[in-house]
């Protein structure tokens, strides 16, 4: 079965049975898993802020509402999923792999983590929940925009807390700071309209599999690319 077949992660039962987010409940016992400050952690902690904040509009409105928050539910389950599994001594997909080795860097900042790993998230993991949700609710792209915009507002506040958090104030940052100059090359905005074309491709390559499995992996390795280059230490 290839990564684009899997279904995401099963949520916890009992997370159900309190009416908390499952993914809530994942993040926070990546906490514990991982080293304060290392790159993981710092991307988890934002992801996590940002969600919790969220509340029950993430991952729906209730069972009547059977799409509301299946996409984001689906982007957020893909990239737990490739955490625990290097959590696990396995082997993650490849745009989170810079995290890892990296995680400790001096030369690395907290921002270029926390950015890092939005990348990979965007430019990888949303891709794939797309196609996951689209096969869950027997539906196309198309009729998913509502929902992808419902992520890309909860993305751009990701991003916006990032900013707010570990953006070195004025007086450490001057205009001439590599770091300035790093973050600015990136978007968001056309990290996700990249991301919702290869979506649409990888959905229209489903009836030829060996295709569009070298497109997911030529996906995952264009995502890690990006956040390799993110991850560029600036002392």
């Amino acid at each position: 079965m290839t990564q684009i077949e899997q279904s995401a992660v099963p949520a916890e039962a009992g997370a159900l049975a309190t009416g908390e987010s499952p993914v809530v409940v994942r993040m926070r016992g990546l906490r514990s898993r991982w080293p304060s400050g290392s790159g993981v952690a710092v991307f988890n902690e934002a992801y996590l802020g940002v969600v919790e904040r969220a509340g029950r509009d993430f991952g729906g409105r209730g069972p009547d509402d059977r799409a509301a928050g299946v996409l984001g539910v689906r982007c957020a389950e893909r990239y737990l999923s490739a955490v625990e599994t290097a959590t696990a001594g396995g082997r993650p997909p490849e745009c989170w792999r810079p995290l890892l080795p990296y995680r400790r860097h001096p030369g690395v900042r907290p921002l270029q983590f926390a950015l890092s790993g939005l990348h990979a998230h965007i430019g990888h993991d949303l891709v794939l929940a797309v196609v996951d949700s689209c096969h869950a609710l027997g539906c196309a792209p198309p009729d998913l925009d509502g929902e992808f915009e419902r992520v890309g507002d909860l993305l751009v506040s990701l991003e916006e807390r990032i900013h707010e958090d570990l953006m070195p104030g004025p007086e450490l940052l001057g205009i001439a700071d590599p770091l300035t100059h790093l973050v600015s090359s990136w978007s968001l905005e056309r990290a996700r309209e990249a991301a919702w074309s290869a979506a649409r491709v990888l959905w229209r390559l489903r009836g030829f599999p060996s295709l569009a499995e070298e497109f997911r992996q030529r996906t995952d390795a264009g995502a890690g690319l990006v956040g390799r280059f993110l991850l560029t230490p600036c002392h």
